[in-house]
Parts: structure tokens; C-alpha cells; sequence
């Protein structure tokens, strides 16, 4: 039993740690998009950007519904960065532990 749960905290850690480095690629991504750095008439630049939009805007759109931009900037993504970071870091293991504990 011990052997399933460490399983399937760790497919959701890889998930997690998957989902942050979709982030923070899309941001890049936009950032260089925004400054005319990478072009979206470019095949592979386009699908790649607007995939990553897909997965990270429905994330992203709540928060910016309570964090205002501040002189333009996007603090959405640092709200949802530090989110998911803490639950990978702190609420994931915590879980961990508890549910390990119950099966002792």
C-alpha cells in the first residue's frame, strides 16, 4: 500500500513541477513575443505559444481577477508561481505524511 501512495505523490509532483516549467516558459514566451524578439508568423513559435496559453490562462484568469496590475504588470503569474511552488513544497509532503501516518 506504502508503494501506491508514494506513487501517486509522486506523479503529482512531477505534474506539478511539469505545470511550473509551463509557466514560466510562457512567460518568457510572451516576453519575448511582446518585445518583437520571436515572431508568431513562425510555424513552431505560434503553436508553441498559443498551446502554452491554453494550459496556463485558465490558471492565470482567476487570480488576475483579485491582483490588479501593477504599472502594467502582470503579477498573476508570480501569485500562481508562489502558489504552486508552496503546495510542492510544503502541502504536498505535509499530505504525504499524514496519509502515511494513517496507514501505519
Amino acid at each position: 500500500m506504502f508503494a501506491l501512495v508514494d506513487f501517486v505523490f509522486f506523479i503529482i509532483s512531477g505534474l506539478l513541477g511539469l505545470l511550473i516549467i509551463a509557466l514560466i516558459v510562457a512567460a518568457v514566451l510572451s516576453w519575448l513575443v511582446a518585445f518583437d524578439i520571436i515572431n508568431l508568423r513562425n510555424r513552431l513559435a505560434s503553436s508553441l505559444y498559443y498551446g502554452l496559453q491554453r494550459l496556463t490562462e485558465p490558471l492565470l484568469s482567476p487570480i488576475r481577477r483579485f491582483v490588479p496590475p501593477l504599472g502594467g504588470v502582470d503579477l498573476s503569474f508570480i501569485v500562481l508561481f508562489l502558489l504552486l511552488q508552496g503546495t510542492r513544497s510544503i502541502l504536498l509532503p505535509a499530505a504525504y505524511n499524514a496519509i502515511r501516518g494513517l496507514l501505519i
